[in-house]
């Protein structure tokens, strides 16, 4: 009989032990226990620490309270200036309602990506490439509030949404290469062209000072020689002054004179004509008169003659 009772009293302790080890739940400090009792939702939620709960009666659900870091799969799309991109993003939220995480969703992280890839997609429709590129903290904050307005109703709050990589096509990246390199030519002729005016306006200042002083155009001249000969070099090159030039040029200038008086040429004797070896010259032609009137009797012009040419012996 004593044996029997001893035997029921460890089976009741055994049965005890087994009761409370099973209902035994432990929260850690980062999470939170939601408790259902029959399917009911139990008001209070339970904190870190160790909690019991009855089992078969009540289930008790842990909600990771920490902030939660999940890619973005890269989404396709086409931009308002109609350019195909592909954009990926990454997105972090944290559970502020662990009874509503549990009864509001089925599934909070799966819903919460789902909902970042559908305003992922929208957002690009809505920007242009320059603002993708550019101006990604308005897109950023769009991007939250767009994932933040049905994520409350689930219990999650979304800290933060960050834009990380947007991918071009090849001939996209071309063209923006050959944009960026004719801007910055541009600036470059901008700029050359700034500093010839300034450099300008600066060699005139100075031309005005020296053409005070005509001594200082000399020493100019010998600073520069100077300057030339420190680099040991073999050969000089001494710059001309442009009013020497002037001078030389003024000087060069024909003067307006009379026209030249033509020289008497020696008249030679027909001896002479006779005695110099080679071709005979031709005679001057005959020069022709003018007409002349009918009363008057024209007289044949006297053609001169020909000397006879000289016996050799």
């Amino acid at each position: 009989m004593v044996q029997e009772l001893v035997i029921a009293i460890v089976a009741a302790i055994s049965a005890v032990v087994l009761y409370v080890a099973v209902g035994a739940k432990v929260v850690k400090q980062y999470e939170r226990g939601v408790v259902l009792r029959l399917g009911r939702l139990r008001d209070d939620v339970r904190g870190p620490g160790f909690t019991m709960v009855l089992p078969g009666i009540e289930r008790l659900r842990k909600v990771n309270m920490q902030i939660v870091t999940m890619p973005v799969p890269a989404q396709d799309g086409i931009t308002r200036d109609n350019v195909t991109v592909r954009v990926d993003a990454v997105i972090y939220f944290k559970v502020v309602d662990a009874a509503s995480a549990v009864i509001q969703v089925e599934d909070y992280r799966f819903a919460v990506s789902q909902m970042a890839q559908t305003s992922l997609r929208s957002i690009i429709g809505k920007s242009d490439l320059d603002d993708l590129l550019s101006n990604r903290e308005k897109l950023n904050q769009g991007l939250e509030l767009m994932i933040d307005s049905p994520a409350v109703g689930w219990g999650v709050q979304i800290d933060r949404v960050e834009i990380k990589d947007v991918s071009l096509p090849e001939t996209m990246k071309r063209s923006m290469a050959r944009q960026a390199e004719a801007d910055r030519e541009r600036r470059a002729r901008v700029i050359n062209a700034d500093a010839e005016l300034q450099a300008s306006k600066k060699l005139a200042q100075a031309a005005g000072e020296m053409s005070s002083q005509p001594a200082a155009l000399q020493l100019r001249l010998l600073q520069t020689v100077v300057a030339v000969a420190a680099e040991k070099n073999s050969t000089l090159v001494l710059p001309f002054p442009v009013e020497l030039l002037r001078f030389l040029e003024r000087a060069a200038q024909p003067v307006q004179s009379a026209p030249p008086v033509p020289s008497a040429q020696p008249v030679q004797t027909s001896r002479q004509q006779a005695a110099r070896p080679g071709p005979r010259p031709a005679p001057p032609p005959a020069q022709q008169q003018p007409a002349r009137q009918p009363s008057q009797p024209s007289r044949p012009s006297a053609l001169p003659a020909r000397p006879k040419p000289l016996a050799r012996h």
